[in-house]
């Protein structure tokens, strides 16, 4: 009957399964990912641009709101001094300002002055017109003075008048300007330039509606001031504070000949607003652009993915290592198991062959009674020496045993070792060579064990005719150096590691009879336990060294 093999179920199929699960996951995410980074880099891109043209605008803005309302805090009384100065603070403070024309007005009822608006009995007359501009050289100013040159500006004057007029025909003796009123009647705004007459206080509006209407029966006159200002988009700073999504960001005629984007360029535009209205800005980039943009983005997306899948596969590959231990270590029980039995079965066999001969001969002479009681005698020391060693492991692993610390004199220690030794292996040749000067503190019977095995290990390993053992103890300032060189098969480098483990065994001739894998880590532990360090070299085919270290 075929003795059944056990073995240790290893479901790689579930890890495979994880793996492909996990990483079809990965590549799944990083495609999601990408594509949703792509969307919003292209829809930062659309959306970004309000942001860039706001802050574009700001000072336009600022110009609109609040400088161009200074005008009405003189109240119509402005000369061309004190207009000037305001004109050369536009005009270096806003270089979208071009030019800056000054109307300086009288509102008056007097029939006998036939030019300027006309509604009803009122009338709005220049009295003079002068633009200003600014070079190198400072503010530049040009007056007019002859009513035919003023005829040609009338625009901006009659444009003003029918808002006036329209506005203070329907005014009410308690009526109060808002801020709309004041951005419909006093403000004038076409693509290229702002007009402005200053704000009259309500009162003199109800004077002006009363000059339309005709219910003065005396000439009056009113200083009033409106200021032309030339505007030219194309002096505005462009503020792109997103270089990343923008590469060119441009202000550009809204009319006029098209402005197609190349074929790898994506483009979007927003109209400027009033008196800017016959620009806008354009906004370009290009598509490797944009690619850098997006890659850049999905770096520490991919990044962050990547990283947990690394967590996943390490996680996978501790439970594939877990699973190659516990394998491992299966095995390793499984033979400790099989050679525990069979080191138990064989002196157990010879006791009962022993025993059954003793029962069943009816007579036993001295000779055959001394050679069973001595057959029974060894083999019960091997099942005891065998205990105590399972014993000795398990209470140092556990600390459990108590360490008796003694002086051993190392050379009288070693040489009882070796005399015992050569009774043991007659073929075996042992050397010492011991230099010390003080004993050693350490528990002698611990000890016994530890050069015992070595010794046992040298000759099990060794080759017949070959089986040499050298065994040297020297002493330095800090320790106690013992060195078990023998000229045995060998161990190879990558097994170092391995041979103080419990219960392994190298696979090897020397190895398929009577070994628990218990010698070397039973040697280890108790090294360490008295306080000590063991370490091997060795070379295939050349012999091994045991070199152990004791403080002194």
């Amino acid at each position: 009957m075929k003795a059944e093999k056990y073995s240790y179920r290893k479901n790689y199929g579930l890890l495979l399964m994880f793996f492909i699960v996990i990483s079809g996951l990965y590549i799944f995410a990083l495609f999601l990912s990408r594509n949703y980074t792509e969307s919003h880099i292209k829809n930062e891109f659309t959306n970004r641009k309000s942001e860039i043209f706001d802050q574009t605008l700001i000072p336009f803005n600022d110009f609109f709101q609040n400088r161009i309302p200074e005008v009405s805090f003189y109240q119509g009384f402005l000369d061309s001094v004190q207009a000037g100065k305001y004109a050369y603070s536009i005009l270096s403070s806003y270089p979208f300002v071009r030019e800056i024309g000054f109307f300086d007005l009288q509102f008056n009822n007097d029939h006998n002055l036939n030019y300027g608006f006309i509604v009803n009995n009122l009338r709005i007359q220049p009295k003079t017109i002068t633009f200003f501009t600014v070079s190198r050289s400072g503010l530049n100013k040009n007056t007019i003075l002859d009513r035919a040159q003023m005829g040609l500006h009338s625009e901006e004057i009659n444009n003003i008048g029918v808002k006036l007029a329209t506005y203070i025909d329907k005014l009410q003796a308690n009526a109060k300007l808002s801020d709309k009123d004041i951005l419909k009647v006093f403000y004038t705004i076409r693509p290229g330039q702002i007009t402005y007459l200053n704000i009259p206080r309500v009162n003199d509006l109800i004077v002006y509606k009363s000059i339309m209407e005709g219910n003065l029966d005396h000439t009056v006159g009113y200083e009033q001031d409106m200021f032309n200002f030339q505007i030219d988009p194309m002096y505005l700073e462009v503020k792109n504070s997103y270089a990343n999504l923008y590469e060119k960001v441009a202000i550009v005629p809204l009319v006029g000949a098209p402005i197609t984007p190349e074929d790898d360029e994506i483009s979007t535009e927003m109209p400027l607003p009033g008196a800017l209205a016959d620009y806008k800005l354009l906004f370009r980039s290009s598509k490797s652009f944009l690619s850098a943009e997006i890659n850049r983005s999905f770096w520490p997306v991919l990044g962050g993915i990547s990283l947990i899948y690394i967590i996943l596969i390490a996680i996978l590959y501790l439970i594939y290592r877990n699973l190659e231990i516990n394998g491992r270590l299966f095995k390793l029980q499984y033979d400790f198991i099989n050679n525990l039995t069979h080191e138990f079965k064989t002196p157990v066999s010879v006791i009962k062959i022993a025993g059954n001969n003793i029962k069943s001969a009816q007579i036993l002479s001295d000779e055959e009674r001394k050679m069973y009681g001595n057959i029974l005698d060894q083999e019960a020391d091997r099942l005891n020496n065998l205990m105590n060693k399972l014993l000795s492991f398990s209470q140092i692993e556990n600390k459990t045993i108590k360490l008796n610390k003694e002086e051993v004199d190392l050379e009288e220690f070693t040489e009882n070792l070796v005399a015992s030794s050569r009774i043991k292996y007659a073929d075996f040749k042992i050397s010492t060579k011991i230099d010390v000067r003080t004993s050693m503190l350490a528990d002698p019977v611990l000890l016994s064990s530890v050069f015992q095995n070595m010794i046992d290990n040298a000759y099990k390993y060794s080759k017949a005719g070959h089986k040499i053992l050298d065994i040297t103890i020297q002493q330095n300032k800090k320790n106690f150096v013992i060195t078990f060189k023998d000229e045995g098969i060998g161990i190879e480098k990558a097994e170092f590691n391995n041979i103080f483990k419990k219960f392994y065994r190298i696979k090897s001739q020397y190895n398929q009879q009577g070994s628990i894998g218990l010698g070397l880590a039973f040697c280890k532990e108790i090294t360490e336990f008295i306080g000590g360090d063991i370490t091997v070299k060795s070379q295939l085919g050349q012999g091994t060294t045991f070199t152990l270290v004791f403080p002194v």
